[in-house]
Parts: C-alpha cells; structure tokens; sequence
C-alpha cells in the first residue's frame, strides 16, 4: 500500500489515493493557516447601529433567489418557482434515455437545461444588484419605453380580440 505505481487497470483506491491524500490535506491544511497567520484580513465592513444601508441586499450567491422574490408579486409563485428549480433539475435524468458512460456532449436535454439554467442565474444575479425598474432589462433597455411598448401590444391584442 502507498507504492505509487499506477499500473493500468489497477484500482485507485487504496493504492495510490491513500498514498497522496495525507500529502494533499496536510499541505492545504498548513498553506490555509499561513495565509491565515501572515495576511489576516477583515470580514467586510464593522457593524455600525446608527447607520442604517440604502439598501439591504443578501449575500452574493443568493442574489437570483432574491431576484425572483423582488419581481414576481405573488410571493407564494415566488416560493414555488424556487422550488421549481430543483424539481426540474432532478427531472432531467429521467427525460433522457442515456448510458451514464456516454459523453456528456451528446446529452441535448441536460446541455440545453443546464446552459440556460447558468444564464438565468446570471441574469437573475446581476439584475437583483440594479433597482427594480431596471433589473429586469439589466438597465440595456429604458424602462418606460418598455411599459408602453407592453401597453401597445396589449392595447393591440385587447383590440384584435374585441373586433372578430
């Protein structure tokens, strides 16, 4: 045990994992205390009381969590499109007919799902950082000439609809 050889064929473990791991955690281990002892750095800003902030956002990584419940008006939609997210997640195995050994490159529904799934979260993320009247468009777009362009089309569809 601990030899290093790699033969092909020759399972990992315990063989040669065994042999590097320590090595691995050791090293991280003793490389995270020393940055930790010779550059500590602050967490953010020091609390102040009196001061209270413009506006109250959460933490980076929940910034498209946070996006969808500032833009959907119902919040019980809001709650239940979060958890539409893992649910559709967890349903993209099924949808597909493959070999879990096949290349992951000709997997079309799981590339399509997951390629769009990481844009919405961008743009979810960098619209929840902009105010409301802008987020959705992520300030490309003037806000207003959208509204009306929407009460166009509405006005049009309402219109079309009311003369057959």
């Amino acid at each position: 045990m601990g030899v290093g050889h790699n033969y092909y064929g020759e399972p990992a473990w315990p063989n040669d994992l065994s042999y590097i791991f320590p090595v691995v955690i050791l090293g991280t281990i003793a490389c995270t205390i020393g940055l930790a002892v010779l550059e500590p750095s602050m967490i953010g800003e020091p609390a102040n009381p009196f001061a209270t902030p413009l506006e109250i956002l959460p933490e980076w990584y929940l910034f498209p969590v946070f996006q969808i419940l500032r833009t959907v008006p119902n919040k019980l939609l809001g709650v239940l499109l979060m958890a539409s997210v893992p649910a559709g997640s967890l349903t993209v195995p099924f949808l597909e007919n493959v070999n879990q050994f096949q290349n992951p490159f000709r997997r079309p529904v799981a590339t399509t799902v997951s390629l769009i799934g990481t844009a919405v979260a961008l743009w979810l993320g960098i619209g929840a950082a902009l105010p409301i009247d802008e987020s959705l468009t992520l300030g490309l777009f003037q806000s207003n000439l959208i509204q009306l362009s929407n009460i166009k089309i509405f006005q049009i569809f309402f219109f079309h609809i009311s003369r057959e």
